[in-house]
């Protein structure tokens, strides 16, 4: 029966059909299988129902409108000024700002894609102008938007929370310390860069002009403050805190800056609609295909197969970290937390790790493989926007890769990279 799962699954994908199709006829082959023919098909629709009921995965739709809402108005490029007149005079002061904001945007929107567009569009020719190889701009694109996968609000980290039981808010501030690591790795690569290959520095902001960017930011600004501050100050839940975002930008964009008008908040609401119902149908479908792998224990098949059970923990990330990494090269993030969670739980429970720390870890690998060929995402996403081949957008990606694994590595060996802050929050 496994074969038969996972081979027709693979049969569909290599045929180009979207993951939803072969994550539900995963399903139905194993209901099949299971049950001796279509008469429990109630129960599959049962769990395709049940996963999607969970309270917290309303804050998905939110966090994604918001995004949509602020990448349409003027919210991202205000962050990125703010960026810019600070550190765009230094040495490879452009690419430093490029990752900076795809930092502060991801403190906003929680989506790697969003980030890609919000920041990659505007920076991109900027980055041209300067000097930069354009191999060497996309791939800091593709990659600095992985940092919007860590720091909070990431959608990925909502998944894997649902999926697993496991706090949200906890993972929300444990993705801080690895994000804010990343950055400051790709910014000393920027540095090195821009002093091997000349690349001119721009004209230094003078404190006025500092000031003035500051001030124009400090609307935007608000997003972290209400997700951060009003989640750990007792004021919001995670998903309360998504829906305030979704009105705050609606107040910025509408309002404050006169952006949006109804035809746009139309379009904008649309979108986000149709990038919603397929989230949430991979979602429904991934828990009824937890349901059959979990019944069928093949988990237990799997992980008994390389030894897992008799790895200590440090065996185990690494194991958890190989299998989220390879399979978010081919596979959309969140069909693979929906499918290596419930196989790796009951080892994770056994041995006594930390499900946040796991959590960060995963999140982590979930947004390198996005951004890793042959398939990842991020890749496919940037080859849109930008309009570039396939060769062009991946080959400046080695060096970004290896520094993130350094970080994944790190993860796993010192965790309180990830943990210090959420044990300082939550007196733990």
């Amino acid at each position: 029966m496994t074969w038969a799962i996972f081979g027709t699954m693979i049969v569909l994908l290599l045929l180009g059909f979207p993951m939803m199709i072969p994550l539900i006829a995963g399903s139905l082959i194993g209901f099949v299988a299971l049950f001796g023919g279509f008469g429990q098909l109630d129960t599959m629709i049962q769990q395709i129902l049940g996963g999607i009921r969970p309270a917290s995965l309303i804050a998905v739709p939110m966090f994604i409108f918001a995004a949509d809402i602020m990448t349409r108005g003027q919210s991202a490029s205000r962050l990125i000024d703010l960026v810019m007149a600070f550190v765009g005079h230094v040495k490879g002061g452009l690419a430093i700002s490029t990752a900076g904001a795809c930092t502060m945007f991801g403190a906003v929107s929680g989506s790697t894609q969003a980030t890609v567009v919000a920041v990659g569009g505007p920076l991109r020719p900027r980055m041209l102008k300067a000097g930069y190889k354009d191999s060497f701009i996309l791939a800091l694109i593709v990659n600095s938007s992985d940092i919007a996968f860590l720091i909070p609000p990431s959608i990925g980290m909502i998944i894997y929370g649902v999926v697993s039981g496991t706090s949200i808010s906890e993972l929300f501030i444990a993705g801080i310390g690895p994000g804010l690591l990343i950055l400051l790795l790709f910014s000393i690569y920027s540095y090195i860069y821009a002093v091997r290959h000349n690349v001119p520095t721009l004209e230094k902001s003078t404190w006025p002009e500092r000031g003035k960017a500051v001030l124009r930011a400090l609307w935007p600004l608000g997003f972290p403050a209400i997700i951060i501050g009003g989640i750990y100050g007792g004021i919001f839940s995670p998903t309360e805190a998504a829906a305030a975002c979704v009105l705050y930008a609606l107040f910025l964009e509408m309002i404050v800056f006169r952006e949006m008008g109804l035809k746009q908040l139309y379009s904008t609401a649309k979108s986000t609609g149709l990038i919603t119902a397929v989230v949430f149908i991979l979602v429904g479908a991934g828990a009824a295909f937890s349901y059959v792998i979990s019944f069928a224990q093949i988990p237990q098949h799997i992980l008994g197969s390389i030894g897992i059970d008799e790895m200590g923990q440090y065996g185990v990330l690494f194991t958890i970290s190989i299998a989220f990494f390879v399979g978010c090269m081919f596979v959309d993030p969140i069909v693979v937390i929906l499918i290596f969670v419930p196989i790796f739980a009951p080892v994770v429970n056994s041995v006594g790790l930390d499900p946040v720390l796991v959590g960060t870890i995963i999140t982590l690998q979930v947004a390198i493989g996005s951004a890793t060929p042959p398939f990842g995402c991020d890749i496919f996403t940037a080859i849109a926007v930008f309009k570039r081949p396939y060769v062009e957008v991946v080959r400046g990606t080695p060096p970004f890769i290896f520094m993130l694994l350094t970080v994944a590595v790190l993860l796993i060996f010192f965790p309180q990279i990830a943990l210090f802050l959420r044990d300082l929050a939550f007196n733990k």
